[in-house]
């Protein structure tokens, strides 16, 4: 429980289907919460559900922060939400969860586990704008009948009009975009303290083509697509194509050098049974993006190959790549 709407509506929804809960959270950074942060412990009470609170900041430091950090170093656009969900939440969570002797574990998320057959299969929230399916990709398979998502089958509007109706406190609280361990979305600030100091070392700013534009801040500061504070006049808008590590460049051009119809998906994770071969899937890049239809082929040691039907914009490295079969999460991988 975060006091947030969401998973304060879903503890009441588990409450009035008549099942025991125990309302918790997570203490993940050490930095004190805002004065209007929402109150999870008050939520519960409310609720008149007992509640526990789990001490978890030095994994979460080792798991989620830290490959976070080193990930823009190494010239990527991590997915630290998709990391926290299989790691944390659904991991050492669930394992705090399993310990209590709990049956379940329950969460706010817009997202669904339906039974296909006797097995249980991620499928997206009903609720396309919300839908956080993208972003439970890499939970294990294991887990899938041990976990509840209440609202799944809800839209946000109905989700706030259900919590009016019930009287709850976080009824009209808006909710937030940022990234927990990152305050007030300051990506500069957080990556200057806490990314290797090569992260921030300027370098060249180069076309397809090799012919340095400008210099760059330091690629920690950069994302494929990205086309604002590039600070290179060329009488075009130009937008960032790549990240060079190795060579400490940043690729621009123009906006159709941005579109491609493939990428490599490494430690891929299957919520399904892995395929033996090539086979067709929607494929989505990004949490906005809708998926794309695209032909999957393996390339060996856990990676694949996705070979879109079509042209896509800005694939990312250091993002996911999720696999969707109609309703159904299979499985997905980081892109290479």
């Amino acid at each position: 429980m975060s006091g947030g709407v969401d998973s304060t509506l879903a503890a009441a929804l588990l409450v009035e289907q008549g099942h025991e809960v125990l309302g918790g959270t997570l203490l993940l950074v050490d930095q004190p919460p805002a004065d209007d942060a929402p109150d999870p412990e008050a939520a519960a009470a409310a609720l008149g559900v007992p509640f526990a609170r789990w001490d978890l900041r030095e994994e979460f430091e080792r798991l989620v922060v830290a490959p976070f950090a080193a990930s823009y170093a190494a010239g990527r656009t991590p997915n630290p939400c998709a990391l926290c969900n299989a790691r944390v939440k659904f991991g050492l969570l669930l394992d705090k969860a399993r310990e209590l002797g709990a049956d379940a574990l329950a969460t706010g998320h817009y997202a669904g586990v339906v039974s296909e057959g006797g097995q249980p299969r991620l499928v997206r929230g009903a609720d396309r704008r919300k839908d956080q399916s993208y972003f439970l990709f890499a939970i294990e398979r294991a887990a899938l009948p041990l976990v509840r998502f209440p609202l799944g089958g809800l839209t946000k509007d109905a989700v706030r009009v259900l919590a009016r109706e019930r009287g709850l406190a976080a009824a009209e609280r808006a909710e937030s975009q940022e990234i927990c361990f990152v305050p007030g979305d300051d990506y500069a600030g957080f990556l200057a303290r806490r990314a290797p100091p090569g992260a921030f070392v300027p370098g060249a700013i180069v076309d397809a083509a090799g012919r340095q534009l400008g210099e760059h801040r330091g690629l920690a500061g950069y994302t494929v697509g990205q086309r604002r504070g590039l600070g290179v006049a060329a009488g075009r808008p130009l937008y960032v194509l790549a990240l060079d590590a190795g060579r400490n460049e940043l690729v621009v051009g123009a906006d159709e050098e941005l579109w491609r119809r493939d990428l490599d998906a490494a430690d891929v994770n299957w919520l399904v049974d892995e395929p033996c071969g090539e086979f067709r899937a929607a494929v989505r890049i990004r949490s906005r993006h809708e998926p794309a239809p695209a032909t999957l082929a393996p390339a060996g040691r856990g990676a694949w190959r996705v070979q879109f039907d079509d042209p896509q914009r800005a694939i990312t490295p250091g993002q996911a790549a999720v696999f969707y079969d109609g309703e159904t999460v299979l499985g997905g991988g980081w892109i290479q």
